[in-house]
């Protein structure tokens, strides 16, 4: 038995390495681009513009000044406050839908889920020309409530099914018993279901809070100057002079940063979250 189990394992070990090689190879190749960005900002205007591109250069800060000089804060402020009040406003409404359609579901939730996935089947720019004459009626142009909101209604679809997933994998015995013990549906919420799919709530959030972040279209068509979010910012960088890339991929780096911060301090919760079932 040992004679036929050494070949086996050192096959299954060699299988696991050449996965794990893979594995940061395509690690890698999607990290390149990113790393070409930082790279690309601590280059002069003239080495970031040359073609065939320059790989040895002296690393300056000018980039970074003429960012900071254009007063990047404002923008970075919009966007947090949109960002994470509509995140905070998703999961306040999705986890309670959620539960609405997996452990005490209702009268034809499927088509309740269906409803919720369809309103991302149609278009944005289809949406924009009534959504811009409602807004401009409600005089909320140029808000960052107005993009709250509408992030949120972005992002509540896929948080619902999201934390429906999550909620399909408590096991009911634990509803059952705090419904014996007199637990109301708040408490059960609170003490029973949150600590378990926490876990599934972070995941869930960094998700939303990325998409908020990221989200350019809405924001350059309803803001203009007290609005702005931080995509808004980056295409200041392009003008009527030309493309200045060193100053754009400086820019690019730091409103990446706080996107990179949220995903490396909750990447347990993210992992843990994900192999609850989300993604399947």
């Amino acid at each position: 038995m040992t004679r036929t189990s050494n070949p086996a394992r050192r096959s299954a070990g060699l299988t696991g390495a050449v996965w794990t090689v893979l594995a940061w190879l395509a690690g890698l190749l999607f990290f390149l681009p990113v790393l070409w960005m930082m790279l690309t900002g601590f280059k002069r205007e003239v080495d970031a513009a040359s073609n065939p591109p320059s790989w040895f250069f002296t690393p300056v800060l000018d980039g970074y000044r003429q960012v900071f000089d254009r007063d990047l804060t404002p923008y970075l402020l919009n966007s947090l406050m949109a960002s994470l009040v509509s995140t905070l406003l998703v999961l306040v409404l999705a986890t309670p839908a959620a539960y609405a359609l997996s452990i005490r579901p209702v009268a034809k939730w499927r088509d309740v889920l269906f409803f919720f996935i369809s309103t991302k089947m149609l278009p944005v720019v289809a949406a924009l020309l009534p959504i811009y004459l409602l807004v401009q009626n409600l005089g909320m142009l140029d808000n960052v409530w107005t993009l709250i909101v509408l992030y949120t209604a972005m992002n509540l679809p896929i948080a619902v099914w999201m934390m429906r997933s999550f909620l399909l994998e408590v096991p009911t015995a634990l509803i059952e018993a705090a419904a014996m013990d007199g637990a109301n549906l708040l408490v059960t919420i609170r003490r029973i279901l949150l600590p378990i799919i926490a876990p599934g709530l972070a995941a869930t959030a960094l998700i939303c809070f990325i998409f908020s972040w990221n989200e350019f279209f809405l924001a350059v068509n309803l803001t203009a100057t007290r609005a702005g979010t931080s995509p808004i910012f980056l295409v200041g960088f392009i003008t009527s002079e030309g493309l200045f890339l060193a100053r754009l991929c400086a820019a690019a780096t730091i409103v990446s940063l706080p996107v990179v911060l949220a995903g490396w301090i909750a990447q347990k919760q993210l992992v843990r979250g994900l192999s609850m079932g989300a993604v399947k």
